[in-house]
């Protein structure tokens, strides 16, 4: 199991496996033996590195649904951090940096189902406006307009499944609009 663990502003790879019975944990590349030992339903006993520590894990909420938020109580204070599946980060990334092109044809960057529309045909939209959300992974991505124009026409609906590079959408740029 291989997370993203941001704590504040600092974020770190953490991954827990079992070996011939023995549970380690891979932090930021280091491994090391780790053993846990559940007191209480949010309560852990945790020996690392011939250290005990007495863990309070409790969840709390975050604003991304993506992210899965955590306060934990230690001797010294408490610590809120979250825990990413990596994939999700590395295909929210690719989906802002990806570029639809200046064609109007909008296709989707990786297989998923139509969840919501946000236009009809014959509306006008603004760059950067959001113009449907594609589910993929689990995961909610909004496909926003690359520029201003008209919806010229609409090629997928909402509840579809799609493969990649499926066309969804067509925009006519504003200029070629008038």
């Amino acid at each position: 199991m291989k997370r993203t663990l941001t704590i504040g502003d600092e974020t770190h790879e953490l991954e827990l496996h079992r070996r011939h019975g023995q549970l380690f944990m891979v932090w930021d590349g280091e491994e090391m033996p780790l053993d846990i030992v559940r007191v209480e339903p949010t309560s852990y006993s945790i020996i690392m590195d011939g250290h005990s520590v007495g863990v309070n894990i409790d969840r709390i909420r975050c604003a991304d649904p993506d992210l899965h938020g955590f306060r934990a109580s230690l001797y010294d204070g408490a610590y809120e951090f979250t825990l990413q599946d990596p994939n999700k980060t590395l295909l929210a990334a690719a989906m802002a940096r990806a570029k639809q092109g200046g064609t109007g044809l909008i296709k989707a960057l990786m297989p998923g189902k139509v969840i919501k529309l946000f236009v009809h045909e014959g509306e006008q939209v603004e760059e950067g406006q959001p113009i449907l959300i594609l589910e993929a992974m689990k995961m909610q991505n909004e496909y926003v307009a690359p520029f201003a124009g008209t919806v010229k026409a609409i090629h997928a609906v909402e509840g579809v499944n799609l493969e990649i590079h499926a066309p969804m959408l067509t925009l006519e740029p504003a200029a070629a609009a008038q």
